[in-house]
């Protein structure tokens, strides 16, 4: 019988081996090592920041919000101040970092939305980080600074305790060089705070006066500081009770029209638009939209 005569040397066989075992290693550390390409942003015109072990990385994010400008009500002033500045920013034109600021569902982070819808066929692109990446927003200018597009990055609902020291990393930011530098980037942020610190009474206990005036403690200097970097301030304030019924309507109708259905406005639609505020406790943008959904769904479901 004859037997299978083989020209491999051990040594070959070993190198086969070795190699084998060298592309299963890559394999395994591609799948450790997330991907620090950028997204398409001709496709993109969102992305989240996510921070890591390794610096950070931008995930393309799909499903922003549709909303539009007209749909925004009762804060026509702000609409005004920030689409101005948006402009200018867009044109390459001076412009302010923007702190937006007051009560909750009143329309803050959906004025940051709309103006991106409205904004993005001209190259104005959105970035959201998380509070906790704050440290990394020199790396994220400089990985943005020669992409051709606009960039807005978007801190939301962005607050700190007291004993939280991250705001410094956005304090450095705001103040620093490398956002002097570039020309496609500013920062819009959100929040309920309007020092975006808890204020302490005690804090005011510091406060002396000189020849006459007035001077603020260190702690409250502290805290004023860093909302003192926003070269642009916007205020929000709880609706008024036919305000926020005006929103109630205009949310029925447009939700009513997309789902072709006769909901028109009516009284006991009314009533129950203010149950339910009053039973939320707050009469704002954010309640009116639910309240539309609740009462529009309803109908939809009914008809069916």
């Amino acid at each position: 019988m004859l037997r299978k005569i083989t020209t491999e040397t051990p040594l070959e066989a070993n190198s086969e081996s070795l190699i084998d075992s060298g592309r299963e290693l890559v394999r395994r550390l591609l799948n450790l090592v997330p991907d620090r390409s950028q997204p398409d942003w001709t496709e993109s015109v969102a992305a989240i920041w996510h921070s890591d072990h390794l610096g950070g990385r931008f995930v393309a994010h799909q499903d922003l919000d549709d909303i539009s400008v007209d749909d925004l009500m009762n804060v026509d002033d702000q609409k005004t101040a920030l689409i101005r500045n948006t402009e200018q920013f867009m044109v390459g034109a001076p412009a302010n970092n923007a702190l937006l600021w007051g009560a909750r569902g009143t329309g803050k982070s959906s004025l940051v939305h709309a103006l991106v819808n409205r904004f993005s066929a001209d190259g104005l692109r959105l970035v959201e980080v998380n509070k906790t990446s704050l440290a990394t927003l020199p790396e994220i200018v400089i990985r943005l600074r020669e992409v051709p597009y606009k960039f807005i990055l978007f801190c939301d609902d962005l607050s700190f305790e007291a004993d939280d020291a991250s705001y410094k990393a956005l304090k450095s930011a705001l103040e620093g060089s490398f956002f002097r530098s570039s020309a496609n980037v500013l920062i819009y942020a959100t929040s309920n705070r309007r020092h975006l610190l808890p204020e302490y009474m005690a804090d005011n206990r510091q406060a002396v006066m000189v020849d006459g005036e007035l001077h603020q403690g260190e702690a409250v200097e502290e805290k004023i500081s860093l909302s003192d970097r926003f070269g642009l301030w916007l205020s929000f304030y709880p609706f008024k009770q036919d305000a926020y019924l005006a929103v109630v309507q205009h949310w029925v109708e447009t939700l009513a029209a997309r789902h072709d259905l006769d909901a028109a406005w009516t009284e006991a639609a009314r009533a129950e638009a203010l149950r339910w505020a009053l039973a939320r406790g707050v009469r704002s943008g954010r309640t009116a939209q639910y309240f539309a959904r609740h009462w529009v769904g309803s109908r939809v479901l009914d008809k069916d």
